[in-house]
């Protein structure tokens, strides 16, 4: 055993050794990553620290010094263009972006160095020289650098974001031109061709940066954030300082040591600390409200301003192509605005008459269209038809099967009824189950159409069958508004479901009905009254039609499972015991199954499950609460709950109606749903069963 530890031991000492040196080196990382933190805190401070000395020295104006002009000056720039530079190394996020801007600085200092070298040896630069090389070649690196971040940080490119940012930044330059290019120009003029077009380079790059800048500006929905606002402000900075110094040197007022030296060092010191600020996560940006147009309309002010300012005093030629162009692009905006306006609200319009999931024409749809029908006549011998459609059997498809599949079926059957009705009229689905036609045509054709959409709404497998149920009505012969053309179709489809309603169903309820009356006449007497009351509240509470027929079933058939309640029970005069009570919470689940045991009122019987549920959760059988009641079994709830107090007991007087109202309405909340005794307070008052308040 002992030598077997010692050789296990031998083979696991290379994976200790490893594991140990593994160790080693991620507490060397963490050592190296807190210093390396301390390192970058120190340069960030010494280059802050350098600014500021230059700075002070420069507007004070304490004389010449070429420690200040020269070594500090060229160590902020190159300072700023080394933390750019450690951002790309150090941070693999947009790497590629400030490898790009750090060498844009980078180069500019190694231009500045070359220039300042070349003078304390020669006393002048030739033009072009290396210095311009360093100079120039910082804008297309700051250029691609701004795109790749752009790229990075917004993701895609909208062509009304370049627009904005085109816009925004033609007006500037516009504005730039008219005030600095004429004097740039001029003086450039004097030397070689050469020396003229490196002199006109710089301005040309300049307003090209600032027009990038704006293009920036609106690719981040005028919100550009810390890094945006420091990236921004630095080469707004840098530009306009380029600017005025060649402006200066034209007319020559440049001073050395003046402000603009400041200004320099400044704007890449924005650059340097922009790279630092954490980068947000990719973010869509949709701009809304006055940002949209608030570019657009400055812009063109501002081009408006520039050529106005043409026809006092002599402008040059580029401000004045660059304000026409801006104006042309503001021209373009405004075109594109208009019409993606457009779209949007026929996009608008088209959706707010257009059911979602069947893409049918909806029930607005169907009211402006009836509207318009109800005062166009039709052809000579024509009438319109208003034609409305309750599935039979849905109710139950979608209950065993799912509401995924249930719209599903719903979406078939309405692409169905719109095959159909593409010949005759229009189809639109007015909500849950429930279809209607719309078309013109003669009496003769009124009876095709209507079995065509029938057979339309027509669905059967295994283990359902789905039909229709339908009423129609013709316009202006039997109805010549709106109102009565929708209330007579309705009438006239809930009577067709009632009466032709599958035949199985119908009898199933009158056989039951006929087995409770010979068991409980009393009852079967009392659920026929609760069938006709059950319904009123139905059709107050705007259920559909389908619903309403079976709350009426349920509340006829609500007392089928007393049948295997002992007449002990039923007609004891005193309060009843725990055991006896726990037959009274068993009936729904008996008058269920029985109920149940006809597939066409399956639907019936689990309404009449739930109508010992209370709406604060203390009812049975499944101590449901509040909307996970059927709202058909809240209805009987109260229906039958009415009845009960009305009605004379064996061991109790029936109360006056206005007595039982008032203890529906002390329930409401607890016992029973509050808009459903709200309702049936209106059928009661409608009905003369108590007086109005």
């Amino acid at each position: 055993m002992p030598e077997r530890l010692e050789a296990l031991a031998r083979q696991r000492r290379p994976t200790i050794k490893f594991l140990a040196a593994r160790l080693d080196v991620e507490r060397a990382v963490v050592k190296l990553s807190s210093n390396r933190r301390l390192v970058l805190r120190s340069a960030g401070a010494l280059i802050v620290l350098g600014f500021c000395a230059f700075a002070l020295y420069t507007i004070l104006g304490t004389g010449a010094s070429a420690f200040f002009t020269v070594w500090v000056y060229c160590g902020v720039m190159a300072g700023a263009a080394a933390s750019c530079l450690a951002r790309s190394a150090l941070v693999r996020r947009e790497r590629t972006a400030w490898l790009l801007i750090g060498a844009g600085l980078l180069v500019w200092t190694g231009g500045e160095i070359y220039y300042e070298a070349a003078v304390s040896i020669s006393g002048s630069v030739p033009i072009p020289s290396p210095a311009d090389a360093g100079y120039l070649l910082f804008y297309p690196l700051t250029y691609a650098g701004l795109i790749v971040l752009l790229r990075e940080r917004i993701g895609t490119f909208p062509f009304t974001r370049w627009l904005d940012g085109l816009i925004a930044g033609l007006a500037v330059a516009a504005l730039t031109a008219a005030l600095a290019l004429g004097p740039i120009a001029a003086a450039s003029h004097t030397g070689s061709s050469l020396e003229t077009a490196t002199n006109l380079a710089y301005p040309i790059c300049d307003l090209t940066l600032l027009t990038l800048v704006g293009t920036a500006a609106a690719f981040t929905g005028w919100r550009p954030g810390a890094t945006w606002s420091l990236l921004g402000a630095g080469m707004v900075v840098l530009a306009a300082s380029d600017i005025a110094y060649l402006l200066e040197s034209a007319q020559g007022t440049y001073v050395e040591g003046g402000i603009l030296d400041v200004a320099w060092p400044f704007g890449a010191l924005l650059l340097a600390g922009a790279a630092w600020v954490r980068p947000p996560a990719t973010r869509r940006v949709v701009p809304r409200g006055m940002r949209v147009a608030a570019v657009p309309v400055a812009a063109a002010l501002l081009a408006m301003g520039v050529l106005a300012a043409e026809r006092i005093t002599h402008l040059p030629a580029a401000a004045e192509v660059l304000a026409f162009a801006t104006l042309l692009l503001v021209i373009a905006r405004l075109s594109l605005a208009l019409r993606r306006a457009g779209e949007s609200l026929a996009s608008s319009e088209r959706e707010a008459t257009t059911d979602e999931l069947t893409d049918l024409a909806n029930r607005r749809a169907l009211m402006a269209d009836l509207t318009t029908t109800v005062t166009r006549p039709p052809a000579p011998g024509n009438s319109h038809l208003l034609a409305m459609f309750d599935l039979d059997g849905f109710k139950l498809y979608n209950d065993t099967f799912g509401h995924p599949t249930g719209d599903a079926l719903l979406a078939r059957l309405g692409a169905r009824l719109d095959r159909f009705a593409g010949a005759h009229g229009r189809a639109y689905r007015l909500g849950g189950d429930e279809f209607c036609l719309l078309a013109e045509c003669s009496p003769a054709e009124v009876d095709p159409i209507v079995a065509g959409a029938l057979d339309a709404l027509k669905e059967s497998g295994e283990g359902f069958d789905i039909s229709a149920s339908q009423g129609s009505v013709l316009i202006p012969s039997e109805a010549r508004t709106v109102k009565d053309a929708m209330q007579l179709a309705d009438r006239r489809m809930y009577a067709d479901k009632v009466s032709e309603r599958t035949s199985a169903g119908s009898q199933s309820r009158d056989v039951l009905l006929t087995a409770l009356r010979e068991r409980k006449p009393d009852l079967a007497e009392q659920a026929i009254d609760l069938g006709e009351l059950a319904l009123a509240v139905a059709e107050d509470l705007r259920m559909s039609a389908e619903e309403r027929d079976e709350t009426c079933r349920a509340a006829q058939l609500h007392e089928v499972g007393k049948m295997a309640v002992p007449d002990a029970i039923l007609n004891k005069a005193g309060p009843l015991e725990e055991p006896e009570w726990e037959f009274i919470r068993r009936h729904p689940l008996i008058g269920e199954r029985i109920i149940g045991s006809a597939a066409a009122l399956v639907p019936v019987a689990r309404l009449v499950r739930s109508i010992g549920e209370r709406w604060d959760g203390g009812g049975y059988p499944d101590g449901l609460a509040e909307k996970q009641i059927p709202l058909g079994s809240r209805v009987v709830a109260v229906c039958a709950a009415y009845a009960a107090m009305v009605s004379e007991q064996p061991h109790a007087v029936g109360m006056v109606p206005a007595r039982a109202m008032e203890e529906l309405e002390r329930g409401a909340g607890t016992q029973f749903d509050p808009r459903v005794v709200e309702a049936f307070g209106r059928v009661a008052v409608g009905r003369g069963l108590v007086a109005s308040a």
